[in-house]
Order: structure tokens, then sequence, then C-alpha cells
């Protein structure tokens, strides 16, 4: 006993060491006292105040985190992050605040959710609801259910809650049997260019190849956008017509990585040898064949230069009979027109074949394939950049950018090349950006307004010497007034949950 109080008092006394963020604690009588060995006393009060201290600051910034919240929410709906070139609000967020993109993703995911859910969200704004209670409460509670999901989440704990609503999203087994027969007889697929020049994508897959193509495009998606190890995938759907289209335009992009990396391993092989591992592995196939697969752009040398003067040749049924003129040409090779400044970025980063045609339009002389890359120079841009380099970035899936462009008269060099994700190749030519260099080798990206991002023009915010303070102000301001009941939980242990509330939580999500 004497020596659990003597570690007890001395790590209390480390403690009493540092001043207490928002306010001198007064002493308590007991702390002062001594006993014969000369070790600081400890009365248990001491202990139970500093408990209930952490208690109500922990509700105190339970409710800032609500107003943060609300702040993303606003941010979000404006679009704030599209504006300073960001792929999503979560991207930006990680890159603003300096938390985990899974943690910025699920943040946002939250946000969202809330706008809809105003008896929750009033329960948070006033401390009682931890963000991982709300981040569980948000994927299965509605504008109709969270009333009894509430009384559920203020007193469980964050791990009860996370497991029950764990097992209420399970859902009921289905009879698989009796609707195989069915799924497979109505699989179709089908991609077809539409009026717009884009493809539709239609069709219905069985399980075992949707769930294929799913994982698929999972494995891509993390490859171009979770770059971090470990990152968690964002859990639950999104709340808002928004979020479902960010979703949608990922799995899009997903999907043209795994396109493309198919189409660079080629399909079928032959057994080689064991290797040094003792497994047996297939050589890809290479040259013609896989050549016939490729995605061909027809450009003309004038459509690529920035100062172009000719106009689009004209397409489709309306393009008027003859042999039509190849100015301005830039298409795929059914036809599809393709805008002159996407020509310019495909080309910043691919293979190309010079074509030399006569007055009548009939090719007279066709180049060896060449790389606008040479490989020498993309490793060099990779141990240069290390992925994106547009700021917050580095995605490690990259197109090598000529400042200026090739066609242009731009080098193909390492000082006139960087590194940018597809997102930000896009950017800086379809979406009116600009590159500079400022000193060597430090990119500057300048938007369509003129401003601009760099690599450390974000530097954390100026904080008061003592901001807990002004935090609690602050909330005291809004009237969230915490004790320290307000956000702990009131039962331990699952069983203890009164029954009332268990049912009336478990029929509101059935």
């Amino acid at each position: 006993m004497v020596q659990f109080q003597s570690r007890l008092a001395s790590a209390v006394a480390v403690v009493r060491e540092v001043p207490p963020p928002y306010g001198p604690c007064p002493p308590h009588p007991a702390e002062s006292a001594a006993d014969d060995s000369g070790a600081t006393a400890v009365d248990l009060d001491v202990i139970s105040s500093l408990g209930d201290e952490i208690a109500i600051l922990a509700a105190h910034i339970h409710a800032a985190t609500h107003r943060l919240l609300a702040l993303l929410t606003r941010f979000d709906h404006l679009r704030g992050w599209e504006a300073e070139g960001h792929r999503s609000c979560a991207h930006w967020l990680s890159f603003r605040t300096g938390i985990d993109l899974g943690a910025a993703r699920e943040k946002v995911r939250a946000a969202r959710a809330l706008v809809d859910l105003p008896r929750t969200s009033a329960a948070m704004a006033r401390g009682e609801l931890s963000f991982s209670k709300i981040r569980a409460l948000t994927r299965i509670a509605t504008a109709d259910n969270e009333g009894d999901l509430l009384d559920l989440a203020r007193g469980c704990t964050t791990a009860q809650l996370e497991r029950i609503v764990r097992g209420w999203r399970r859902g009921r087994r289905q009879d698989e049997a009796a609707r195989e027969r069915e799924r497979h007889d109505s699989r179709t697929f089908s991609v077809f260019p539409d009026e717009d020049g884009m493809y539709l994508v239609r069709g219905r897959l069985t399980p075992e190849v949707g769930a294929l193509l799913m994982r698929a495009i999972e494995a891509a998606g993390d490859a171009l956008y979770r770059e971090e190890a470990g990152a968690e995938r964002l859990a639950g759907a999104p709340s808002t017509g928004d979020a479902l289209v960010a979703a949608a335009r990922r799995r899009a992009d997903a999907l043209g990585l795994l396109a493309e990396r198919a189409l660079d391993a080629g399909f079928g092989g032959t057994p080689v040898a064991d290797g040094e591992d003792g497994r047996r592995s297939d050589v890809p196939v290479s040259g013609t064949r896989a050549a016939r697969y490729q995605v061909v752009l027809h450009v003309d040398a004038e459509t690529l230069a920035e100062d172009r003067g000719p106009s689009p040749r004209p397409c489709g049924p309306d393009a008027g009979a003859g042999p039509a003129s190849v100015s301005g040409r830039s298409e795929l090779e059914d036809g599809t027109r393709v805008s002159a400044e996407t020509s310019r970025r495909i080309s910043c980063d691919a293979g190309l074949v010079r074509v030399t045609h006569g007055p009548d339009g009939s090719v007279l002389d066709v180049g060896r394939r060449t790389r606008t890359i040479p490989p020498a120079l993309r490793r060099a841009l990779e141990a240069r950049d290390r992925g994106c380099r547009f700021p917050g970035c580095g995605l490690r899936f990259t197109d090598a950018h000529h400042v200026k462009h090739w066609a242009d008269g731009g080098k193909t060099s390492l000082g006139n090349t960087v590194l940018l994700c597809q997102h930000h190749h896009r950017l800086v030519h379809e979406g009116g950006w600009r590159i500079v260099w400022w000193g060597e080798g430090r990119p500057v990206f300048i938007d369509s307004r003129g401003g601009e991002h760099y690599d450390g023009r974000w530097q954390p915010p100026t904080l008061l010497e003592r901001p807990v303070p002004e935090l609690v102000r602050a909330n005291r301001r809004s009237g969230v007034a915490p004790d320290w009941r307000t956000a702990g939980a009131r039962w331990k242990r699952e069983a203890d949950i009164p029954t009332d509330v268990y049912l009336r939580a478990s029929e509101a999500t059935g």
C-alpha cells in the first residue's frame, strides 16, 4: 500500500509541475502534506478532481470538433477545395490540417451526414458525443431513427456502439441458390461512345465477376488515391449527391488505370522455368499482339501548338463528303473528337509516331515509334520528384508534364519536365492552370485567378500562448457548459444496456 501511494504521488507530482492549460487549479490541502518518509501524500479527492477536469475538457473538445465539422460542411458545399486545386475536400483537409487522409475522409463523411441528423448534431455541439461515436452513428442513423439511437450512443462506450452497429449492418441472409440462374442468364456488358464523345459503360455481371471487377477497381483506386500504408477505406455511403459524384469519378479514374495496366501486361503467355523463389510464372504477351490493343490518338502538329490558328476539322455525319482536310485534327481512331488541350496533355508523356501526309491526304512516310519522355529521363524524374509535385499531393502514379510543351519548342529535359498525377495534369491543361519555376527545381502552380500554390505556402496557424482557455470561453459563449458526466458512458457492458433502449435502437435500424 505504501509503495502504491509513493508511485502515485510521484506521477501526480510530475503532472502538476506543468501549469494547467486553462487556469491554475487551487492546490488541494492533502497535496501539501508529507508523511514521515518525506514523500508527498495525495488525497483521493485530488485524483477525482483531475479526472473531472479531464472529462470536462474532453467535452469542450467534442463541442469544438462539432464546430470544425460545421465549418467543413460549409467549405465543402462551396467547393473551396476545388478552387485550390485539390481533388476532394478530404485531400484539402489532410493537406491543410496535417491529419491522415483516411481520418480526413471520415471527417468529411461525418460532416456531410450530420446535415441530415439535427438531433445528433446538437448533442455533439453540447459536448455529449465524441467524434468516434459520431463516426459510428452516421453509418446507420437517419432523420427518422436518430432519436432512438441517441439514447444508446449516450450510454454506451464507443467500442460497444461500433460492435452493435456492425452487427445491425450485416442484414439478413438471402436465398442465393434461387437467384443464381437468374443472375447468370441476365449478364451483359457494353461500352459505346455517346453524342458528346464520352463513353457509356452499361452491364450486369455475375456476382463473382462483379466482385472481381470491384476488387480490381478498389486496388487501382487505393494505388491512385491512398498512398499512406494501411489507410482504411472510406466506410459507409456518402450522404450527399456531391459525395456520390466524387466517388463515381474516383472509380472512373481507377478503371482507366486498370485498363492501362492490363494492356501494358498483355494477355496470355507461356510458362517459364521456376524462378529463384521456386514459383512458376507466365511471361506476358508483348510485341505486335499487345500493340493491337493500344489506344491511338490522331493529332496534327499545328493542333498541338499553343498558338494554333486552324479550326478543327468537322467530324460526324455532318462533316460533308469528299476528302476532309486534316487541319486541326484531334481524334481517337474511331473518330471520337477530343479537345486540342487534351491532345497536348496526352502527348506530354506518350509514345509518338510521326506520319507525313501528302496534299491529297495520302500517307507518304511513317516514322519510328519514340517516347516523348525517354526512360532515362523518367528515372531521373522519379528520383527527383518522388511523385506528383502539386502541393500536398505526392501520388506515385504520374505523367511527365512539359512545363513548356515540346510542340512549342520546349526541351525534353529535366529542367522542363515535372511529374503530375492525372488530376493535376488535367488541371494545368484543361483547367487553365500554369506552372512556372521558382529557383532550381521548385514548381509554382498558378491558378486561373492568378493565385500561387507551392510547397511551404501554408504555414501552421499562429495560436495564442494558451489557446485552451479561449476554446473554453468560446464554447461557454455559445452556451456549451459540460460537466464531468456530459460525455461519459453509463454502461460498462452490453449486458448493462436497458432492454427498452436496446430494443428501440434495434427496431429503428430494422
